[in-house]
């Protein structure tokens, strides 16, 4: 019996999601933990292990069947941060192959199957990723350009509105719920808040903020000006974001697809299409389309080639059958 498995890992800044399947393509074990950033997290290494450990028990195999891991992590931009990037994965009994890359790479390899083209993250995080037809990568980041719609984004820019008074009377019941949420009885409150940073160290107020974002989307869904102003803004940025990546394509029809919950939430998946149906002088078309896989399980698709396993239609319906190969905010 081959014993063999692959094992995925989408190593994000809040979670840590780890798959593994085998030569068949059947999804053996999932398991998921803590983050995997170290530059935010200095148990990053134990979040990940942890969380690998409880996949392999799960799926009834050791370190030693293991025969290619392939980690896409948050935060691995430089490399400088490659050492900590691979120590997540150096598994003391695993002879197999290893690869630690940025978590938008397996993200591209899941939601497109391997194929040319771009993705959009909004969530935690915010980047635009894409592959071409040579196999060349690009991300916003290279062009010194950053989308600023990540969920801890859109809540800030709100707050920041509000307190400077930019709302209008249709805007009420979302000023009401945003005052709600941080507990204060006023706007004049609020901007006190925000001149003493909300009384929390940076990462602690990033957290608050993320959280806030469902009521920005939710606002702009129901109807308020700046909540709508708010998401327009950031679809835009993602959108120039995309035709960035997009210029380095030889062919002019691109396909786009969304990750992350701000990405597909519904008022930003309309307006991110509506930006990029918009006329440019850049000849090329852009077609938005739903992610096949999650990003653990591009992850998955990319260990059976770095172990030399040809990734065959079977074996994508195989991992297509696992729910955990279809969770993609």
């Amino acid at each position: 019996m081959d014993q063999r498995i692959v094992i995925g890992i989408d190593g994000g800044g809040s979670y840590t999601r780890v798959m593994a399947a085998d030569p068949s393509g059947r999804v053996l074990a999932y398991s998921q933990g803590g983050p995997a950033n170290a530059h935010k997290d200095p148990d990053a290494v134990r979040h990940v292990r942890q969380a690998i450990e409880a996949a392999l028990r799960e799926a009834k195999r050791s370190e030693a069947d293991v025969a290619a891991i392939v980690a896409g992590v948050a935060g691995l931009d430089r490399d400088e941060d490659r050492p900590w990037a691979d120590a997540l994965i150096d598994l003391p009994g695993m002879r197999g192959e290893k690869l630690a890359v940025n978590d938008a790479r397996i993200a591209q390899a899941g939601a497109l199957r391997g194929q040319p083209g771009i993705i959009a993250i909004a969530g935690t995080g915010s980047i635009v990723y894409g592959v071409d037809e040579s196999g060349e990568q690009r991300n916003n980041y290279q062009f010194r350009h950053y989308a600023y719609a990540a969920a801890r984004h859109l809540a800030y820019d709100a707050v920041f509105r509000i307190v400077a008074g930019e709302y209008a009377a249709e805007d009420e019941t979302f000023v009401r719920q945003v005052l709600a949420y941080w507990e204060a009885p006023d706007t004049g409150y609020l901007g006190g808040l925000a001149k003493d940073g909300f009384r929390r160290d940076r990462q602690a107020c990033d957290r608050s903020f993320g959280l806030m974002a469902p009521l920005v989307t939710e606002a702009a869904e129901t109807g308020s000006p700046l909540a709508a102003s708010v998401c327009r803004t950031a679809a835009e940025q993602l959108a120039t974001g995309v035709r960035l990546i997009g210029a380095g394509f030889a062919d002019q029809a691109v396909d786009v697809a969304l990750i992350g919950g701000v990405a597909r939430c519904r008022y930003m998946r309309r307006h991110l299409v509506r930006a990029l149906g918009q006329p440019t002088m850049q000849p090329r078309r852009y077609t938005v389309v739903e992610p096949a896989f999650s990003p653990a399980a591009g992850a998955v698709l990319m260990a059976f080639r770095l172990s030399g396993m040809a990734v065959t239609a079977n074996m994508e319906r195989q991992l297509a059958d696992s729910p955990h190969s279809r969770t993609l905010a």
